[in-house]
């Protein structure tokens, strides 16, 4: 039986988590009237980027926090985190100042102050990430939420006040850096995570914490990395070959389609990661906590996406403005998408707490090549989107049937904390 606390945790992620997007969502329409699609299709760009890279930054062992909470191995994985990142972010910036003095193609379009706030951005981003997985491993949901909800309103309030004062130009990125400084500043104070010192080089331990745990960043991050990829190359893609206003409408879309699974599904697996972890190695399997959640994603995912489906050309030309509506028009044909996303996306952990990271790189992949060719083909933009919202709807059937399977009975109690083991083989964990 699922323990009664799971759904009141769930409860105070998502309050957190509203409070996180309500203003952001509210602020919107503010944006897209004193924003044009261009700016928007930039910016999204950008954050994108730094997106992807945040990812990488961390190797994913910060999910490993969530299941190994021995203090010790905690501060060994902050320190590692803190090593990469800092290395990733360096390296961004010199590699981002090379390829403009080089006039590459890849770096033309965005300004000085774009290419050096990637490595700031990637570096605030994969430092909050790894201290609100701290904050999951210690059942510190509210001290979290406090975080979110900070980091976002003051990327909210700093974009529109800039916006205001007429700083066009950066004031987006320029109120995300601001708030994801914030963010990280205040959950470090109230969370007291572990701290490390920068080094230039890991210590020996440092070093066999990355070889004890090297399923995660050898299976896990391409994994992330495919994944988060996959969500940001539409609009990579439809930048690339529709302009930088294509890229701003799908920009707007992603955003009000992700609105749920932000509000809703990343709380229920903030939650769902600590209980399904801790009936895995209890009892060897994760069934009754999965078909829960199951369950209660599918009923919160029926009216958004019935309501996207019927409504949303004219939802978004009433909310965001008339020159948007083509952006709702995007948002009806992947209602469907938003669907399975929205259920499909917070179950995925039962692939790193089973040990199957393997399996779900194999449905990545197959995952960006669909995405590759549904908008490399010589399509129209609206044809696109429908070739990719139908391609990806159905990978989502099997990914929901392959964590379905990865939470079924893997050897009893054994199986649920092999991920514990330091003798574990590399690549075998949890089989």
């Amino acid at each position: 039986m699922v323990q009664s606390g799971f759904w009141k945790n769930v409860i105070t992620v998502l309050l957190g988590a509203t409070g996180a997007q309500a203003l952001p969502l509210l602020v919107a329409p503010f944006l897209t009237r004193m924003c044009t699609p261009e700016d928007i299709g930039a910016f999204s760009v950008w954050l994108g980027t730094v997106t992807v890279a945040s990812i990488a930054a961390t190797l994913r062992i910060d999910t490993v926090m969530v299941i190994d909470r021995d203090p010790h191995q905690q501060r060994l994985c902050f320190g590692v985190v803190t090593y990469t990142t800092t290395v990733l972010a360096l390296g961004l910036t010199l590699l981002g100042v090379l390829a403009r003095l080089l006039d590459l193609p890849v770096v033309r379009d965005m300004s000085w102050y774009q290419l050096l706030g990637i490595g700031l951005g990637t570096w605030l981003t994969a430092s909050a990430q790894t201290t609100l997985a701290y904050a999951t491993a210690h059942n510190l949901f509210r001290q979290a939420a406090t975080a979110k909800v900070l980091k976002a309103w003051t990327i909210a309030i700093g974009q529109v006040a800039l916006l205001y004062v007429g700083l066009c130009h950066i004031a987006l990125l320029t109120g995300q850096l601001i708030g994801l400084a914030a963010g990280l500043w205040w959950a470090r104070r109230i969370l007291k995570p572990p701290t490390s010192r920068i080094r230039l080089m890991l210590d020996a331990e440092q070093r066999h914490y990355l070889v004890r745990h090297q399923a995660f960043w050898r299976y896990s991050l391409p994994s992330s990395l495919i994944n988060t990829l996959v969500g940001q190359l539409p609009l990579f893609m439809i930048g690339l070959h529709h302009g930088a206003a294509a890229a701003g409408l799908f920009a707007l879309t992603q955003r009000v389609l992700s609105a749920p699974v932000a509000l809703v599904a990343a709380s229920v697996q903030e939650v769902f990661k600590r209980q399904a972890a801790q009936e895995f190695q209890s009892l060897g399997h994760c069934r009754t906590v999965y078909r829960s959640t199951l369950r209660g994603l599918a009923l919160l995912a029926l009216l958004p996406g019935l309501t996207l489906l019927l409504f949303a050309p004219d939802l978004f030309s009433w909310t965001f403005g008339a020159r948007w509506e083509p952006a709702g028009d995007m948002a009806r044909i992947m209602a469907p998408l938003c669907f399975l996303n929205f259920v499909a996306t917070p179950l995925s952990y039962v692939f790193f707490i089973a040990g199957k990271q393997k399996m779900e790189l194999g449905w990545q992949v197959a995952l960006f090549a669909m995405t590759v060719a549904a908008f490399g083909a010589p399509l129209a933009l609206h044809q696109s989107v429908l070739a990719y919202a139908i391609g990806r709807c159905l990978l989502y059937l099997v990914y929901l049937a392959m964590s379905w399977r990865c939470a079924q009975d893997q050897g009893g109690r054994r199986a649920g904390t092999a991920l514990l083991r330091p003798q574990a083989a590399p690549g075998k964990i949890g089989r």
